[in-house]
C-alpha cells in the first residue's frame, strides 16, 4: 500500500470545497452538502474550533479528510471521510491508526477515542474493528438525516491501556440484568 500522509488543513477552502462537494457522503447526515454550506461553517469556524482537520494524501492528492473534534478534552472524537474512488482499498485503516497514533502520542494524555457510525456503514465498522476498537454500544435512533429520516447508531472506542498493551479489552455490558 502506497505510504498516506496526513497535514493539516489550514486555509484550503477551495480544496475543501471540492472534496466536500464531489463526493457523495451516504453516510453522514448530509449525504451531499453544498458549497454554500461548507463555506458558512469554515468562517464560522467549524473545521478549526476545538478541533483540528487533516488532510489525508497520496502521491500529492487530497484523498480525505480527517476532523479530530474536541481534541482539548480528554475523550476526543473524529470523522473520516475518503473520496469515493479511494474507498475499500486500506486508506480508512491506515487513517485511523494515524489518529490513533497521533493522538494518544499527545503529551496531555488522552484517556480514550471515541468515533461514531451508522449502523448500516458496514465498512467503517469493520474497520475501527481493525483497528482494536471496541463496540460499546447500540443507540437506537441516535443519527438524524437531513432527509427527515433517522438511523440507528454505534458507538467505539479505544482506551489508551488497550492502545499501549496491543489489546482489545471487552466491555461489562451485560454484567446486570438492567
Amino acid at each position: 500500500m502506497d505510504e498516506l500522509l496526513f497535514k493539516r488543513c489550514n486555509n484550503e477552502l477551495d480544496d475543501l470545497v471540492s472534496i466536500m462537494t464531489n463526493n457523495t457522503w451516504e453516510y453522514h447526515s448530509d449525504p451531499n452538502p453544498s458549497s454554500e454550506q461548507i463555506i458558512k461553517a469554515f468562517n464560522n469556524g467549524w473545521y478549526h474550533e476545538d478541533r483540528e482537520t487533516y488532510w489525508i494524501e497520496n502521491h500529492n492528492e487530497k484523498i480525505g479528510l480527517i476532523i479530530i473534534h474536541d481534541i482539548e478534552d480528554t475523550i476526543p472524537l473524529f470523522d473520516i471521510r475518503l473520496s469515493t474512488k479511494h474507498r475499500g482499498k486500506g486508506f480508512g485503516t491506515n487513517a485511523v491508526r494515524w489518529i490513533t497514533d497521533y493522538l494518544f502520542r499527545l503529551p496531555d494524555k488522552k484517556i480514550r477515542i471515541e468515533a461514531y457510525t451508522r449502523s448500516d456503514n458496514i465498512a467503517m465498522r469493520k474497520t475501527l474493528s481493525n483497528c482494536g476498537f471496541v463496540k460499546e454500544g447500540y443507540l437506537r435512533n441516535a443519527w438524524e438525516n437531513k432527509d427527515g429520516s433517522v438511523s440507528d447508531s454505534i458507538c467505539y472506542a479505544i482506551i489508551r491501556t488497550d492502545w499501549e498493551n496491543k489489546e482489545q479489552t471487552p466491555i461489562k455490558l451485560n454484567d446486570l440484568p438492567f
